[in-house]
């Protein structure tokens, strides 16, 4: 059985739910929450990863909370063994701050006191920042993918961070709020010309667009149906991307030798093993953008990571390999042995590859240096005034 395109990623469900019944109304919140429920047992069977917030828990006036994550956490604990044993980890990014371990409410204890020692488990945490802001930050740093149900403000300035990241955002219109502000609002916006391509892009025939009217959550739609909707949807996107900057003049001396490395090389291990998708913009991709700066530059600044090559040393590989640097992608540098780097590139460690030798010995050598750099640390780490 072929593995679930989710295999390994991380989703992060965020929302709210309004303390108005008029506006949400029980039968509504209900539906959204057994939703939730559905989807997380779903995702786990896949071997999805979570990005879930540690946080109190405030309640509605009917006693229905209004967050979900308490709800994500307490499926994951009780179905741990839907988990495929191969599914890498950590199974949860917990992100919490100082003041959590006070907050966490008496009925979700027991919950976390087992989940927070758990190997599954990595805790990040925002320090003495007592903001939602700087959780969400930490949040959209970790997450693959957004989720977004119901919420406010919060929801929106969630979306702005996974866009400006280039990961795909799924708005549900469930009725938990005014349709002004949160997943609503991002729903109907989806909805307006060519915006939804803008929210996710996939793989298959059906366009952005199509796959929105297919996941709206309208009157009467069963929160089970809806889940189907979501996950056919998710197993549909596009890849993580990963930017390749390299040599793209056929006339070049070296052209041959760096079409072999990537298709023989990068395209097997990034693509085949790893699960991202190569972006290249040479002129037979699908234009996303009038002008080529705008394409490639765009796209580079919302990719995952970067592939540089920079055999035969061309000035414009350079601008786009400072670019990924600079806005601290995870960044591979590569190029042919014997290419003969500027005084700034020699003290970035990179891999010089061979002609030579056969396609599975070059793609392990490959392997081994992206599994060396892939955690690197970027050239100018975060440094603000006051941590």
């Amino acid at each position: 059985m072929p593995r679930s395109a989710l295999f390994g990623r991380r989703i992060h469900i965020t929302g709210s739910i309004v303390e108005d019944a008029n506006v949400a109304t029980a039968a509504e919140v209900t539906r959204a929450r057994e939703f939730v429920k559905v989807l997380v047992l779903n995702l786990l069977s896949k071997g999805a990863n979570f990005v879930i917030p540690v946080d109190a828990e405030k309640t509605r006036g009917d006693g229905q909370p209004i967050c979900f994550d308490w709800l994500v956490w307490e499926t994951v604990h009780s179905n741990l063994s839907r988990r495929p044993a191969d599914a890498p980890g950590p199974l949860v990014i917990a992100i919490k701050h100082h003041k959590n371990e006070g907050q966490i409410p008496a009925e979700h204890r027991s919950v976390w006191d087992a989940m927070r020692v758990s190997p599954l488990v990595q805790i990040e945490s925002a320090a003495h920042w007592n903001m939602a802001s700087k959780r969400m930050e930490l949040q959209a740093q970790h997450g693959d993918i957004l989720i977004a149900v119901g919420g406010g403000e919060g929801v929106l300035f969630l979306a702005n961070l996974y866009h400006d990241a280039g990961k795909p955002l799924i708005p549900l219109n469930f009725t938990l709020g005014p349709a002004t502000t949160g997943a609503s609002r991002i729903f109907d916006f989806g909805m307006s010309g060519s915006n939804a391509q803008r929210l996710f892009q996939t793989e298959g025939a059906a366009t952005s667009q199509s796959w929105l009217n297919r996941i709206e959550m309208y009157t009467g739609k069963t929160a089970t149906d809806g889940v189907g909707d979501v996950l056919d949807l998710l197993e549909d996107l596009v890849s993580p991307k990963a930017f390749v900057v390299r040599l793209l003049n056929p006339t070049h001396a070296d052209y041959n030798d760096v079409q072999s490395f990537f298709d023989n090389v990068v395209q097997p291990v990034m693509e085949g093993e790893l699960g991202y998708k190569l972006t290249v913009v040479d002129g037979n991709q699908s234009y996303e953008h009038a002008r080529i700066d705008d394409e490639i530059f765009k796209k580079l600044h919302r990719s995952s990571v970067v592939i540089a090559d920079i055999t035969g040393a061309r000035p414009n590989c350079f601008i786009e390999l400072g670019y990924a640097l600079g806005r601290a992608l995870p960044t591979m540098l590569t190029a042919k042995a014997g290419t003969e780097h500027p005084f700034d590139i020699y003290s970035l460690s990179g891999h010089r590859w061979n002609t030579t030798g056969s396609a599975a010995e070059r793609r392990d050598e490959f392997r081994k240096h992206w599994n060396a750099i892939k955690n690197r640390p970027p050239i100018v780490p975060a440094d603000p005034l006051i941590p």
